[in-house]
């Protein structure tokens, strides 16, 4: 009798056996979710490189002398390069406006200011907030002309990598204009478009 328990007991191990064991292949593993990586940063654009373009604007004109000056319509071409350090620009440029600026009655005319311009900025995103000055030359109808500086400001967007749009703001001043004892000065508020290259 005992002999025949333990050859049941065998029989019963040796069927359970590979039961207990499990399956012959391993389960597969838990899926891994992989985390998705950050959007990169956004990049502001990159400014180095030569543009031409056209402005247009108003202009005041005021002299020492009482009852010497006029407003009026301004614009013209521009032309210019920026070098990018990264987060600032410098650049340098060249204006050219025509304009038909009357001072006043039997009082000469401002027909044309010559620009040469530095200028240099810090980037916003995708625009460059910058200062500017340089060498200024007035033409005018009746008075010659004469040499002067200028300063200002001014805000310009980059709308593509090739387009940019934006506004300046000019204080020009010319003393004892073509050697005169006229002191002239004059403010343009103008809008900018360039192409760049």
């Amino acid at each position: 009798m005992l002999k025949q328990g333990s050859t049941l007991l065998a029989a019963l191990a040796l069927a359970a056996g590979p039961a207990l064991a499990g399956s012959a292949t391993a389960p597969a593993p838990d899926p891994v979710i992989a985390t998705p990586a950050p959007p990169p940063a956004p990049s502001s654009p990159d400014w180095t490189g030569p543009y031409v373009g056209g402005q247009i604007g108003w202009g005041n004109v005021d002299t020492n002398l009482p009852g010497v000056s006029g407003d009026d319509v301004i614009g013209g071409l521009i032309a210019g390069y920026d070098y990018d350090f990264g987060q600032w620009v410098v650049g340098g440029g060249l204006d050219y406006d025509w304009a038909d600026i009357g001072l006043g009655a039997g009082n000469p005319t401002l027909e044309n200011v010559f620009r040469v311009k530095a200028r240099g900025g810090y980037k916003i995103g995708n625009g460059l907030l910058y200062g500017t000055g340089g060498w200024a030359q007035a033409d005018t109808s009746t008075l010659g002309d004469d040499d002067g500086y200028f300063i200002g400001a001014g805000y310009e967007h980059m709308v593509t990598q090739n387009i940019s749009l934006g506004g300046e703001v000019l204080y020009h001043e010319f003393n004892n204009f073509n050697s005169t004892t006229t002191d002239v000065d004059a403010t343009t508020v103008q809008l900018r478009g360039a192409f760049r290259f």
